[in-house]
């Protein structure tokens, strides 16, 4: 699956891993917000999330820190979408 297919799956969970302050001025609509430094503490929450799963922030740095935690803890089905503002362009 392409990250295009990830983000317009029917049954898509969009993971926005910046701070608090970071979302509220701007997401994707839709998406959840895990802040970078929680993800450990909500790896079994995201276990139970739909998949794909695409995770996303400002520029996809910290997106893929929390892809490659993510994956070291046994998920599967995770992009890393980047920026918001890209997934956002790429959501239809």
């Amino acid at each position: 699956m392409t990250i295009n297919e990830a983000i317009n799956h029917p049954s898509v969970t969009i993971i926005d891993v910046r701070s608090e302050g970071e979302f509220a001025g701007g997401h994707v609509s839709g998406s959840v917000n895990i802040p970078l430094q929680t993800v450990p503490d909500e790896v079994e929450a995201i276990k139970a999330m739909p998949r794909p799963i695409v995770l996303c922030c400002a520029s996809g740095n910290r997106s893929g820190q929390a892809l490659m935690y993510l994956q070291t803890q046994g998920l599967d089905g995770l992009y890393n979408g980047g920026g918001w503002g890209q997934v956002q362009i790429h959501k239809m």
